[in-house]
């Protein structure tokens, strides 16, 4: 099976990142990293990639005028490097028409909480102030509102009553870890069929082993 060419846009720490550059060295993951390009000279994710010789690429935003030139500065590196789906990881961008039109139900995104709650940023106190019971992440495929895309995956975590907002981020951490190279795993092997806001899982391809 031919490997997925992924483009990752992080512009923090990276963590998600590097939970993707080890699954794609153990082959848990059928893809590989073609780049990874960030807003910001001083995210950790670039270090990252770096360490693993991984393709990486700065394209500060503010060194562009209009936000529409730097978006098109971004989405012509992520095809010149052949790129297949666009992953979100912690990239503090919005995601505009330039990119949906580029990759068309192919940009997918990571978001902290159980998506349609609490969109948007600071999801974790948002959760504990509203006495939310549970919380957790959503793989979700990016459309043109904000956190409002078509749902792949979702995992679930308690919220509980001595949490504060750090200590409930890393627990749902741990499930971004798990879930999204699950959810690009299956967008690898064809098995993800959108239908309006459905996003449905089809079966194993018997065949696959064998291409």
């Amino acid at each position: 099976m031919k490997k997925l060419r992924l483009g990752v846009l992080a512009s923090g720490g990276g963590t998600n990142l590097q939970s993707l550059i080890d699954c794609c060295a153990d082959n848990s993951l059928t893809a590989e990293i073609a780049i990874v390009i960030s807003n910001n000279p001083d995210a950790g994710a670039l270090s990252r990639a770096e360490n693993a010789e991984i393709k990486t690429c700065c394209i500060n935003h503010r060194d562009f005028d209009k936000r529409a030139a730097f978006d098109n500065r971004v989405v012509q590196q992520l095809q010149e490097s052949g790129v297949e789906l666009v992953v979100l990881a912690g990239f503090m961008r919005i995601i505009g028409p330039i990119f949906l039109e580029a990759f068309p139900q192919q940009i997918i995104n990571i978001h902290p909480a159980l998506l349609p709650a609490f969109p948007g940023l600071h999801v974790q106190q948002q959760a504990i102030d509203y006495g939310a019971r549970f919380s957790g992440c959503t793989v979700h495929f990016v459309d043109n509102g904000v956190d409002t895309g078509p749902i792949i995956l979702q995992a679930v975590v308690p919220v509980l009553e001595e949490d504060r907002a750090d200590d409930l981020a890393a627990r749902i951490l741990i499930e971004e870890h798990k879930i999204y190279p699950q959810a690009i795993q299956l967008f690898a092997e064809g098995r993800l069929q959108i239908e309006g806001r459905q996003v449905h899982i089809l079966p194993t391809d018997p065949n696959l082993g064998s291409r």
